[in-house]
C-alpha cells in the first residue's frame, strides 16, 4: 500500500484532516509518486477503504 511510502508530512495532513473532501496538490502529488492512485484518480478524494486505513490501521510512530 503507498501509505508506507509517502513522506510524514503528507501522512500528517491525512490524518489531521480525515476524509477531507479535497487534497491540496502537494498530498496528491506524493500519493502518485509512491505507487498511489494516479492525480486524475483521485479527483474526487481518497476511497472509503483508504480513510478508513488510514483512521484505524495506520500508525502515528512512522
Amino acid at each position: 500500500m503507498w501509505w508506507l511510502d509517502i513522506d510524514l508530512k503528507s501522512k500528517e495532513w491525512l490524518r489531521e484532516n480525515l476524509r477531507a473532501a479535497e487534497l491540496p496538490l502537494e498530498v496528491l502529488q506524493r500519493i502518485a509518486d509512491v505507487g498511489g492512485p494516479r492525480l486524475e484518480e483521485l479527483a474526487g478524494g481518497l476511497s472509503d477503504a483508504d480513510w478508513d486505513f488510514i483512521e484505524t490501521q495506520s500508525e502515528f510512530v512512522d
